[in-house]
């Protein structure tokens, strides 16, 4: 899309909160649904990415935009189904399975999340169980609902950067320990990619996927400013 507009700013929305105007027009979703954000900061971010954009529009460079339309349009309609699929990672969570060998690498990984999982015995009463090697392991019934809950309870906007949040790194308790703010944006992206840069030590990186990486931990400090940006207000 060609940009059309001179000017984007931030208005009051219909109803309650706050939208995105281009030149005095009001934004919408790719669905065609007013723009409604909860956080006045959410949408002067939003106005910004919108200022910013030059001859076209590019999707890559506006993270809060795609946030909020993907909030609108997929999470509000689809909350339940959303969370049910962020909870489930709970039954096959990163930090559950460690390497065989070498053991340096195992020391590693114990290092990092030992830590991680105590923190989710501790602040919601869910243990989860260790395995070594990549054979699925059950995990108590318990600990997989307390985990369900803590992400049940969380709204349309904070679900949208927890979706992200752990789908990149593949651990609902490194994605619910960012949320909480027990657990740093750049410490969480580390401690989900302790396999990979083992690799990377002992073998080199290859170009191509050292920049899928880049994009990838982009996307994940993108969540995470989502969730500051919601803290504001």
């Amino acid at each position: 899309m060609k940009r059309f507009w001179k000017a984007a700013g931030v208005v009051e929305a219909e109803g309650a909160g706050f939208g995105v105007a281009l030149d005095g027009r009001p934004l919408n979703t790719p669905a065609r649904a007013p723009v409604a954000v909860p956080s006045r900061a959410v949408a002067a971010a939003m106005a910004a990415e919108w200022e910013a954009v030059g001859e076209t529009v590019d999707p890559r460079a506006m993270p809060v935009t795609r946030a909020v339309n993907v909030a609108i349009d997929r999470v509000v309609p689809e909350r339940a189904a959303i969370a049910a699929r962020v909870a489930g990672f709970g039954e096959s969570d990163l930090l559950c399975y460690r390497a065989p060998h070498p053991p340096e690498l195992a020391e590693r990984q114990a290092a990092v999340w030992d830590p991680l999982l105590a923190w989710a015995a501790e602040a919601h009463g869910a243990r989860l169980v260790q395995t070594v090697g990549i054979v699925h392991v059950a995990q108590p019934p318990e600990a997989l609902a307390r985990l369900a809950a803590a992400v049940e309870a969380r709204d349309p906007w904070e679900l949208t950067a927890l979706h992200e949040l752990v789908t990149l790194s593949g651990s609902l308790v490194i994605g619910l320990a960012v949320l909480s703010g027990d657990l740093a944006a750049q410490d969480a992206w580390h401690a989900s990619r302790v396999d990979e840069d083992w690799n990377i030590e002992q073998w080199g990186e290859d170009a191509e996927a050292a920049a899928h990486a880049a994009r990838r931990e982009a996307d994940f400090h993108a969540a995470v400013r989502l969730l500051h940006l919601l803290a504001e207000g």
